[in-house]
């Protein structure tokens, strides 16, 4: 029975990407440095010859510069209190010469974690931070990774992204800056929810912090992965929720020779798992508040605090990422603040993203040098005045092409808006309809309500993070969507000319009615082949009920509406009336592809998308019902891209 376990910890653990920057030290070695801190372990890294330079970055002359120390030592669990009283644990790495650590006072980068540091201490190459977890150590940094409360080895109650826990990522980078191993600068580094701490932390301006290295960080955690178009996440969001609270049952270190912390901090764990984790995944559900948006998701997305943040930030992002939606708005909103950005948006799911194995691809160079550079020059002052030149603004992958493009900014002033209209009659099964953009014939198309849909794509991937993809990489579904969009309608172009380029976020108007008066969209933007292979490249969701649309937080292109913003709360969520037909905007995640010469567009439709989304309960009857897709030129349902 262990072995089951131990695989099904895995996978939790790997759904999240959740990655801390790992301590690679073997257990049990114990120091006697100057290193000058109350605390109950210590370890030493062992020592290695320094890292041979990096090859330069293909895309400038810049070279990272090679290791200055041979090895490192570890203090784990130092106590860091809070101003209520609750004690937080860090464990810190710093250089070292000989076995000891070295005397001077270094910049610190901060890592903050709800997955316990001690558990993904051993992640290796699975730590966010590449192949060498002490890289940035060795080159002269201080590594400093935290527990947030009511995780790992802090004490307290866990709220994820509480203002609670916004204002202690705000502390512990101000405590940071005032120890003695300090020089009183810092950055932050780390995937996902530390990618998102660092945000809070920053938007708090606390003493000495620098620069931020988010990765795959979410911006609007309802809209951008809780409740996509309004329906509950069951792919991720109880893993994520599980995977938190299982881990926080690991003992910390410091529970022997602190027998009396250690016991309140069990009785801390089993507060959060009784009082927040299994309340929050029950009311959401059953379609309580947590079921749509309020000011519990406002004080938890980062989007809400951004304008803040003023300290240089680079972002990494995935086109297959929990965060698909979000990162590219935070890169956004901090650009047009002035806040000095970069953002590389590569070809990933969340588990890839989180790892940054590939973001050399950019050719811009590894993670790990771009950290290097990016702290360097922000944090440790070092002049660098080819950074900003030699890093366009905004770098994609462009899905169809295999290449990398630069623009200036996320949407940019060279895309325009262009429409194409659902044109004719189609079923389920294979009955395509068309998609045009002059000529639209009336018809409709019946959706059926089959709640296997999405099971065969790499939305099912996404939304579980990626584990599917780690688990069977060749999986066919991931590479052609042909047999999942059987389950549903689907509308083609014609044979593409020339090659049809979009990027940014798209939008779907579809004029839907429904016996039921609600139901859920679930839309997919492919590529379909010459020979009929189906490349799923975005999706978007879209629940009937909560389809009113806020047009002052809309984005329009050229004057067509290519971002739908929706409220999700519920004094907004209206059922259909019996036979009426209402237009149905789906926000299509932004993404960044190319339509071949000879290849189609297609947009798909469908009731469901499973695993990743389902109704709460007292709603499920009424996705159990047959959607019918109106386009006429009273009805016109159109897909509009971001073209180029």
């Amino acid at each position: 029975m262990l072995r089951p376990l131990l695989l099904a910890t895995s996978a939790a653990v790997l759904t999240t990407g959740l990655l801390a920057p790992a301590l690679a030290a073997p257990s049990g070695a114990t120091t006697d440095g100057p290193l000058r801190v109350a605390a109950p372990t210590a370890v030493v890294a062992a020592d290695v010859a320094p890292t041979s330079p990096m090859p330069a970055a293909r895309q400038s002359g810049w070279t990272p510069r090679p290791a200055q120390y041979r090895s490192t030592v570890t203090t784990k669990d130092l106590p860091i209190r809070m101003d209520d009283g609750v004690v937080l644990r860090g464990d810190l790495t710093v250089p070292a010469v000989d076995g000891r650590a070295i005397r001077g006072k270094v910049p610190v980068i901060i890592t903050l974690t709800a997955y316990n540091k001690t558990v993904l201490g051993t992640g290796g190459g699975l730590s966010g931070q590449g192949s060498d977890p002490t890289y940035l150590v060795k080159r002269g940094y201080a590594q400093l990774t935290v527990d947030v409360r009511g995780t790992g080895s802090s004490g307290g109650t866990w709220g994820a992204f509480s203002r609670r826990e916004g204002k202690d990522a705000a502390a512990v980078v101000a405590w940071a800056s005032r120890q003695p191993w300090s020089d009183g600068t810092s950055g932050m580094t780390g995937p996902s929810y530390m990618g998102i701490s660092q945000l809070f932390a920053a938007a708090g301006r606390p003493a000495g912090l620098k620069a931020l290295f988010p990765q795959v960080p979410g911006a609007d955690v309802y809209r951008d992965v809780v409740a996509s178009g309004g329906q509950i996440d069951v792919g991720f969001i109880p893993l994520w929720l599980g995977l938190v609270t299982g881990t926080g049952l690991v003992p910390p270190a410091y529970g022997a020779s602190e027998p009396a912390a250690g016991f309140g901090w069990l009785v801390d764990r089993l507060m959060t798992a009784t009082t927040f984790t299994a309340p929050l995944i029950a009311s959401a559900l059953l379609g309580g508040d947590p079921s749509v948006d309020g000011r519990f998701y406002r004080d938890r997305s980062p989007i809400e605090v951004i304008d803040k943040v003023k300290v240089p930030t680079f972002f990494i992002g995935g086109e297959y990422d929990l965060f698909q939606r979000g990162t590219p708005l935070l890169f956004e909103r901090l650009q047009r603040a002035g806040v000095p950005t970069r953002m590389i948006l590569g070809p990933w799911d969340h588990l890839e993203g989180s790892s940054g194995a590939d973001v050399g691809d950019a050719g811009y160079g590894t993670l790990q040098e771009l950290q290097l550079r990016w702290f360097d020059h922000y944090v440790k002052g070092r002049k660098d005045a080819a950074l900003l030149r030699d890093i366009k603004p905004f770098t994609y992958y462009e899905i169809g092409s295999g290449r990398w493009v630069g623009t200036d900014a996320f949407v940019a002033d060279d895309l325009r808006a262009r429409s194409f209209r659902l044109s004719g009659s189609a079923r389920a099964g294979g009955g395509n309809g068309a998609l045009v953009t002059r000529g639209a014939r009336a018809g409709t198309a019946v959706v059926p309500p089959i709640p296997v849909s999405g099971l065969c794509t790499r939305s099912a991937n996404q939304w579980t993070a990626g584990v599917m993809n780690l688990i069977w990489a060749e999986n066919p579904c991931f590479r052609d969507n042909a047999l999942n969009d059987l389950a549903g309608v689907t509308f083609d172009s014609a044979p593409m000319s020339k090659p049809l380029r979009f990027q940014g976020p798209l939008n779907a108007r579809l004029y839907t009615s429904t016996p039921t008066g609600d139901g859920m969209l679930s839309v997919a933007v492919s590529s379909v082949a010459p020979n009929g292979r189906v490349n799923r490249i975005t999706g978007g969701w879209q629940v009937i009920s909560h389809r009113a649309l806020v047009r002052a937080k809309s984005r329009y292109l050229d004057g067509e509406l290519i971002q739908a913003w929706h409220p999700f709360t519920r004094a907004a969520k209206a059922r259909l009336g019996r036979g009426a037909v209402a237009p149905i905007d789906v926000e299509i995640f932004p993404t960044g592809a190319v339509i071949a010469k000879g290849h189609r567009l297609r947009i798909s439709i469908q009731a469901f998308d499973v695993p990743h989304l389902l109704a709460p309960v007292p709603d499920l009857p009424l996705q159990i019902a047959p959607m019918t897709i109106h386009a006429s030129n009273r009805y016109p349902s159109v897909l509009t891209l971001p073209t180029r």
